[in-house]
């Protein structure tokens, strides 16, 4: 590096920090530091996220993200609670209050936007977007966190309902989730089971959900990748999450069944030292079943 370099880098943070209001006593006109306004618009963006999770992705001090949450919670915008599932883990979430304020913040963020882009011609605006994209790029995107989660979560729903969504759209005649061999939430709680996601920037990608078939054996259900995110090892990740619990499980073989549409499940779950063996279940929508000792 040399010391030109150093100067651009120095000059483009203090154009974007002014630029953005960063330096002002409140971001966006709500009367609220930059710092307490981030805070709630990623708990908001995330529909709720585990405080690790938080600190994680905004790179804070947990001293200081803990005198932030305090300041919040005092004013009635967040909710802190023990996960369900990990007692060790605190969970937050907006309150009414504070779902009112991150739209607000929402409506806002989009203005400020629209602000930057408005003096441009469109020529100009497609050139600022590029380079945006490119420089988010270089500077590497948060790295993907996996984390055990509640069945009945909004981003677990979520998920569940992409996986659903994209199973309809390429079996031959659709998926009905209400015939086969489905999987209820309780299937996916410890100790009958276990539901993983996979989050990005605090935003859900993917999940994988493990089910105690008996004392020895697990099933793998429901590994779904969102479009933008394959082809990065986020399949590969989720499975070797859901092996690794079936071993602290106690399983000895794990099984799962996918359609014949799902050529990409195929050629993952053969790489993954998985062989195809006989039915063992009665799910109208399999063509294969794959069985792999642990």
């Amino acid at each position: 590096m040399d010391e030109q370099q150093i100067r651009q880098v120095r000059s483009f943070n203090r154009l974007v920090t002014q630029r953005i209001g960063a330096l002002e006593d409140s971001y966006l006109s709500r009367g609220r530091p930059l710092g307490e306004a981030r805070v709630i618009f990623e708990i908001g963006s995330s529909a709720g996220i585990d405080l690790r999770a938080l600190r994680q992705k905004l790179g804070l001090d947990s001293g200081y993200l803990s005198r932030l949450m305090r300041s919040l919670e005092v004013e009635g915008l967040i909710e802190v609670r023990k996960s369900p599932i990990d007692g060790r883990v605190r969970h937050v979430s907006l309150t009414r209050a504070g779902q009112a304020e991150y739209a607000s913040y929402d409506r806002l963020s989009d203005e400020l936007a629209e602000s930057i882009l408005a003096p441009l011609d469109a020529a100009r605006r497609e050139q600022l977007i590029a380079a945006m994209a490119e420089v988010e790029r270089l500077l590497g995107a948060d790295p993907i966190e996996l984390s055990l989660e509640q069945a009945a979560s909004a981003d677990a729903r979520w998920c569940l309902g992409q996986y659903f969504a994209e199973l309809d759209e390429r079996f031959e005649n659709g998926f009905d989730q209400t015939l086969g061999n489905n999987l209820t939430e309780a299937e996916m709680t410890p100790p009958a089971g276990y539901l993983i996601l996979a989050r990005l920037a605090g935003r859900p990608v993917g999940c994988g959900a493990l089910k105690r078939l008996s004392a020895d054996a697990g099933e793998i259900k429901r590994v779904w990748v969102a479009h933008q995110m394959r082809g990065k090892r986020v399949a590969s990740r989720l499975m070797d999450e859901l092996e690794a619990l079936a071993r602290k499980a106690g399983f000895h073989t794990v099984k799962l069944d996918t359609n014949k549409a799902l050529t990409e499940a195929h050629a993952l779950y053969r790489k993954r030292g998985y062989r195809e063996i006989e039915r063992y279940n009665d799910n109208p929508y399999a063509h294969h079943w794959f069985e792999k000792r642990l």
